[in-house]
């Protein structure tokens, strides 16, 4: 995945990154405040991370790969943002080995929970980390997309596995071990201890559609990004979507 504000990319990333500006936006005016501290857990090389950096914030990315994060200190320098960019290496599971509880206004959990190996677990330490009324962005892999990838490539025995397995695979080949509907993860989110204020569907078409087809047509990709935005609010096709989206806010001890 590339930087969410450049063109192409952002058919993968527009509805996500737009989201998560917003929040950041409502955060700092909420905290009195124009920077603020943000983890992104699992954040790599800094796709997210250093555009966050860009609007002024301080970053913190957890990533276990220490070629990743070599990549997001050289793409922090470039972006002139080195600064205010730092990478540690950890992962969600030992977050606290890493970072402190309750230090952060907000948190980035992308591309994590289909990996590890207790979903709950992951966003309960995700959600450790935010300050009282912090924002949680989480992103992963849904069900539905997956079903339906494989069924309209011809692989129907391996639609209907994902459809009836706990973890959402299509096969011993998968290389995605969970998969969530938008049910599981509002589910988790909320018994972590965040009130959601959001769900979205995020590449319902993107991946569907040949890339040929975008590349080629003039206008398509414009009309593609609208599509997706238009789309992604609608619980319709948050159940066909390739990734779903959750943005919560962290409730205080004692709130209803």
């Amino acid at each position: 995945m590339s930087d969410p504000t450049r063109p192409r990319a952002s058919l993968r990333t527009a509805v996500v990154w737009e989201v998560l500006k917003d929040a950041l936006d409502r955060r700092a005016k909420a905290a009195g405040s124009q920077t603020l501290d943000v983890l992104d857990t699992g954040g790599g090389s800094g796709n997210f991370a250093v555009p966050v950096a860009r609007l002024g914030h301080r970053v913190t990315v957890v990533d276990p790969s220490p070629n990743a994060l070599f990549a997001l200190e050289r793409r922090a320098a470039e972006a002139g943002v080195a600064d205010r960019v730092r990478g540690v290496q950890g992962d969600v599971s030992g977050l606290f080995d890493v970072v402190e509880r309750d230090g952060y206004d907000a948190v980035l959990c992308h591309g994590v929970l289909e990996y590890v190996e207790e979903p709950g677990e992951g966003v309960r330490n995700a959600v450790g980390a935010l300050r009282d009324g912090g924002v949680l962005s989480l992103l992963a892999a849904g069900l539905g997309g997956a079903v339906l990838a494989r069924a309209l490539a011809g692989h129907f025995r391996e639609a209907r596995q994902a459809l009836d397995d706990p973890a959402g695979r299509w096969g011993e080949g998968d290389p995605v071990p969970h998969r969530f509907t938008a049910e599981q993860l509002t589910q988790l989110v909320g018994d972590a201890g965040v009130e959601v204020g959001a769900v979205h569907g995020v590449r319902v078409f993107a991946d569907l559609v040949p890339g040929v087809l975008v590349d080629t047509e003039p206008g398509a990709l414009q009309e593609l990004l609208k599509l997706e935005a238009a789309a992604a609010e609608l619980p319709a096709f948050h159940a066909v979507a390739t990734q779903l989206h959750v943005l919560g806010e962290k409730r205080a001890p004692g709130a209803a």
